[in-house]
């Protein structure tokens, strides 16, 4: 089967699937979108994703005219399409189609969803962690809110590729660690979780929220604060979360190794906590 696509309620293959040049995603980046993973053919957190979605929508002031059971509908219909054990399922919108103009047009938002298959995750990141570097925060002042707008992610995990590097984390110039170009940041020290306080320099990461809740439930003590590099370069563990990344442990970020630079005992209980009973791992390929 091959991967599928639905744009504004029309389904058909990924590969067939055309938006016009026109479109604002396009020309601007006037958009928002969402990511989400199955376990079992079922979407995880997917009323969480949608919230957040509205939520972009409305930040952006992008007025959807279909309702959350019609996608939910479509999201349905689409995943029974595709058929595969586990997905990534895409969710974008943008403001519609128009004359290239800066201001607002009146124009119908376009609605893309597509469904693509999760292949199992290389063991080895979860055995032996993997490698972060820093890059500066060259990132708009709405981080909190998911835009379509990524060349500063794009770029930093760019440059974390030329070096063999998994992720690179965004710091800015007072030293602070905010998140990654794909993934929000947590650390480990003495038994706590700490991570990066909500607002506008990060996105409020699903993932992020459900883990520590999770680990709220099971009595690990969390803070929500800042962290700057040099205290995420000494703690326990260093970990990342994500939609398709779950949670991986770090072992070494801009050169200086992580504990004993080997995952911590932290990162694979939180991993357990993560996943809904009965999931296997897996990451979007």
């Amino acid at each position: 089967m091959p991967d599928v696509a639905c744009l504004n309620g029309e389904f058909g293959p990924l590969a067939e699937a055309r938006v016009s040049a026109n479109d604002r995603g396009f020309l601007f980046g006037d958009g928002v979108y969402e990511v989400v993973r199955t376990y079992n053919r079922t979407p995880f957190l997917l009323e969480a994703h949608l919230d957040r979605l509205e939520r972009s929508l409305a930040a952006v002031k992008i007025t959807p005219d279909w309702n959350r059971a019609t996608l939910t509908g479509q999201i349905d219909q689409l995943l029974a399409q595709a058929d595969y054990p586990e997905s990534k399922l895409y969710i974008q919108v943008t403001r519609g189609v128009a004359p290239r103009l800066h201001s607002f047009p009146d124009a119908s938002p376009t609605l893309y969803l597509s469904a693509t298959r999760i292949a199992p995750p290389d063991p080895d990141r979860f055995t032996r962690g993997v490698t972060a570097i820093r890059t500066p925060d060259i990132r708009w002042a709405r981080c909190d809110i998911k835009s379509l707008n990524l060349l500063p992610n794009v770029m930093a995990q760019q440059a974390a590729r030329e070096v063999g590097a998994f992720e690179a984390l965004f710091v800015d110039d007072d030293e602070q660690v905010w998140e990654g170009a794909t993934s929000n940041v947590l650390v480990v020290m003495d038994g706590t979780l700490i991570t990066p306080p909500l607002g506008k320099r990060l996105l409020a990461g699903v993932s992020r929220a459900h883990l520590l809740a999770a680990a709220r439930a099971d009595g690990i003590p969390v803070e929500e604060r800042t962290v700057t590099l040099t205290e995420l370069q000494q703690a326990d563990e260093v970990l990342l979360s994500g939609t398709t990344i779950e949670v991986l442990p770090v072992r070494e970020v801009a050169g200086i190794r992580i504990g004993n630079g080997r995952p911590g005992p932290m990162a694979a209980h939180l991993l357990n906590l993560f996943r809904p009973d009965g999931a296997t791992a897996t990451e979007a390929g």
